[in-house]
């Protein structure tokens, strides 16, 4: 029997939610004593995420009840990009260089290879936890594992469709998903805490970023104003008018591109993903972002644009955390492991890497989480960091949309052919 959550009402979630936050906010805001100690080993934004997560284990909350993850994903996620491309310098951006691209690509490539490879290692020991046949192949249903992790929920419906996997043993791909990507996204963000460190054992040059950090902080210095209730509105209203236009924008190109491309309007097609509501709605925000960045709506950060776009990233963040069933790690270890032996192979790449072309820890974090989480996680990494650099997050998710399907294909076809 499927346990039930203590509290099912949002109002009542949403509430302990925020309390969460407020809560981390102000113990990591101490500069003596317990708590300070405790944020410098454990970073605050690592228990925005794993309170939640906590609580949806203890089933006090449960995200199978709440819609509190798809406010955030589909209203505040764009809002909060909208208000962080507001300070943007998008010269400063591609000063950034070619790394984020190498480290973005080698994160793809991980997924590609790790596929097949955790598929031979598990083989060896236990090959019934890999192998099946017709729709109860293991392979077609990490497909849509592999989908998932190049690009989003998009491509990973795509890779289902294509390759028609057996419906009652989805839920174990779905649990590869979200538990092995949810155990990666704490340990990046529990990095971000030592990012100094790693970046020093990486002898990376970060220059760039901390140059395009150090223009916003200037800029924002140079138009500071002490907001009023009008300042906070108009932002708001910004934000807020963009994210309806960006979804009144994503439902029409996709409706277009539905009725008038017959091969995108079959979801078994590689290019069904470019139908994707939410892709095409991240896509419209950034733009009306960058837009918006060369016109007098920039002085916005001046009056606080970007600690506002912040705040609906720590809600995300926390409602992300919502989505974690830390018991669910053990419901089925085999299927789990091979998730492990996956990403831990995307992991590695992603290290070598970085250590041969000296690419800060940045650019590892967001490149990785462009493939795995995309737009509804990259900028959240990528504004850890400092929230001006969220963009670089988003525009690198895009890419990964893009690449998605394409990327997930060529892997499920290594996968078929290492399958025992």
């Amino acid at each position: 029997m499927e346990n039930i959550s203590l509290f099912n009402d949002d109002t009542i979630v949403f509430g302990l939610l925020m309390l969460m936050l407020a809560i981390v906010f102000y113990t990591s805001s101490k500069k003596t004593g317990f708590w300070y100690k405790f944020y410098s080993v454990v970073p605050a934004l690592l228990m925005c995420y794993l309170l939640p997560a906590i609580l949806n284990s203890l089933h006090v909350i449960s995200p199978k009840t709440s819609h509190i993850y798809d406010i955030a994903k589909y209203y505040l996620l764009p809002a909060a990009i909208v208000l962080m491309t507001l300070s943007l310098d998008l010269k400063s951006v591609f000063n950034l260089g070619p790394k984020a691209l190498i480290m973005f690509f080698t994160g793809t490539i991980g997924i590609i290879i790790g596929g097949p490879i955790a598929i031979i290692v598990v083989s060896i020991f236990s090959p019934e936890t890999v192998g099946g046949v017709g729709p109860d192949a293991v392979w077609r249903g990490l497909s849509t594992v592999a989908g998932s992790w190049i690009g989003g929920g998009a491509n990973q419906t795509a890779m289902y469709e294509i390759f028609k996997f057996n419906p009652e043993k989805y839920g174990g791909m779905i649990l590869i998903d979200i538990v092995v990507a949810q155990i990666w996204m704490a340990v990046l963000l529990f990095g971000i805490g030592k990012k100094d460190r790693i970046d020093k054992w990486l002898k990376a040059d970060n220059s760039a970023i901390e140059a395009l950090k150090q223009k916003v902080i200037n800029y924002e210095k140079s138009v500071m104003k002490t907001p009023n209730l009008t300042d906070y509105i108009i932002m708001l209203g910004i934000a807020f008018f963009a994210v309806g236009i960006s979804h009144l924008g994503a439902n029409n190109i996709s409706n277009y591109l539905i009725n008038n491309f017959e091969v995108l309007n079959d979801k078994s097609s590689a290019l069904a993903s470019f139908t994707s509501t939410f892709f095409w709605m991240i896509t419209i925000a950034t733009i009306i972002g960058i837009v918006l960045s060369f016109t007098k709506a920039k002085k916005y950060e001046g009056a606080g644009a970007g600690k506002l776009g912040s705040v609906f990233i720590y809600i995300l963040v926390a409602s992300i955390g919502m989505k974690m069933n830390l018991a669910s790690i053990f419901e089925n270890p085999g299927l789990i492991l091979v998730g492990i032996i996956w990403m831990a192979i995307h992991v590695i790449l992603l290290i070598i890497v970085a250590k041969i072309i000296k690419a800060p820890y940045f650019f590892l974090a967001v490149g990785s989480k462009a493939n795995v989480g995309g737009a509804a996680s990259a900028p959240v990494i990528a504004a850890a960091f400092h929230p001006s650099l969220a963009t670089v997050g988003v525009l690198l998710a895009v890419v990964g949309y893009a690449i998605g399907t394409f990327s997930a294909l060529f892997c499920a076809n290594l996968m078929e052919i290492v399958s025992p």
